[in-house]
């Protein structure tokens, strides 16, 4: 005899980030789901591998089903390399790191005044040739903090010196901008909705700007920070007298500081509408059908610390499941938050490689099976 109620059989929904530098997203569902149908065989595991904007969004929509494009752009230090987007019913998912992002840039190498965009621009250009009317433009990881500017001239824009020539590449170059012309855009941007997807919502410029905040990890010395700083500002003041005040504005907008300012590059030139990354690729990815089918949810990515609280996936993953009353467990490399901070972003529970094993090089060497163990110990609490 029962008293009607159904139970409903375990269904996991794993929609976890990557572990940079040791296991992309769709690796970390994989060893997941093989951890968790160890203990539990049979058990019915949705896999749903998610990016908030950053490098592994194309990765991230080409797991959910949208066909990989490949096409030749110009690098960040201006040698040819091949970038991948990803196209599903008109909807193109372009990612700026797949042209312009660090992991272009040879070990050790870096170039903060003269890293270009250009080559996201060519990749924007593709997706409107491949007949996308809706593009969304994930924007992190970049090598560049040249405020979108050589994006914009790859798509037609014309940035002059006081001779008449166009400026160099780079933010560095900006500092020789005497007039912009944005006439020459790319007139199909008119009639496509492009989205800005980025967890950041830094300002073009100033102590929270792209320079200021992001230009060290890119090999900015503080001079160079001074200099790019100065130089986004200036092109800033250049753009406002070729567009008018909406320039100005835009500067101070949240994300015009992201991915060294490509955001602001996008705004001013584009017509972008900002949205927080990881909101934006649940969307695109289908994450709330999937998430209906769930009874419980795991997240997570390399380091769960205060940025995750910031627009991060595994945050973004949490606070849908908690609307819907569904249980969400976190797994990552390395644990940062206390119990309090995870139960706040709703995650009921984080599990770190490196309580099984301590030793930071070690862990990354071998994330892949210590994350099936990890895995293991989620089904014997949650699942039994």
């Amino acid at each position: 005899m029962t008293d009607g109620a159904v139970i409903q059989p375990a269904r996991v929904l794993v929609a976890a980030d990557k572990f940079k530098g040791s296991l992309t997203a769709v690796q970390v569902a994989e060893r997941v789901t093989a951890g968790l149908q160890r203990v539990v065989p049979g058990l019915a595991v949705e896999t749903l591998p998610v990016a908030d904007g950053g490098d592994g969004t194309v990765a991230a929509a080409v797991a959910a089903g949208f066909e990989r494009r490949e096409v030749r752009v110009t690098g960040p230090l201006g040698e040819p390399l091949t970038a991948a987007y990803a196209l599903r019913d008109g909807t193109a998912v372009v990612e700026m790191a797949e042209a312009s992002g660090l992991q272009h840039l040879p070990a050790g190498v870096f170039a903060p005044l003269t890293s270009t965009t250009y080559g996201s621009g060519e990749l924007l250009r593709a997706a409107l040739d491949a007949g996308a009317r809706t593009i969304v433009f994930g924007v992190g990881g970049s090598a560049t903090t040249d405020g979108g500017a050589g994006m914009l001239a790859a798509l037609g824009a014309r940035f002059l010196d006081a001779d008449g020539k166009p400026v160099g590449p780079g933010g560095g170059g900006l500092r020789d901008l005497a007039s912009a012309d944005l006439s020459g855009l790319d007139a199909r941007f008119k009639d496509v909705e492009l989205v800005l997807a980025s967890d950041v919502d830094n300002p073009l410029t100033g102590p929270k700007g792209a320079p200021a905040v992001y230009g060290p990890q890119k090999g900015a010395t503080p001079e160079d920070v001074a200099t790019l700083d100065a130089a986004l500002a200036h092109y800033a003041s250049v753009l406002e007298t070729a567009v008018g005040p909406k320039a100005a504005e835009y500067a101070l907008s949240p994300g015009a500081g992201a991915a060294g300012g490509i955001g602001y590059g996008a705004l001013v030139g584009l017509d972008a509408g900002f949205r927080a990354g990881i909101e934006v690729m649940l969307d695109v990815l289908g994450f709330a059908p999937a998430l209906s089918r769930a009874t419980l949810v795991i997240t997570g990515e390399g380091s769960l610390d205060e940025q995750t609280l910031h627009g991060k996936a595994p945050a973004g993953v949490a606070a849908a499941a908690r609307a819907q009353n569904i249980e969400v467990v976190a797994v990552c490399g390395r644990l940062l938050l206390p119990p309090e901070a995870l139960g706040r972003a709703g995650i009921r529970r984080a599990y770190a490689l490196t309580e099984l094993e301590p030793d930071p090089e070690r862990c990354m060497a071998e994330a892949g099976p210590l994350l099936e163990r990890v895995a293991e110990n989620i089904a014997r609490d949650f699942l039994r």
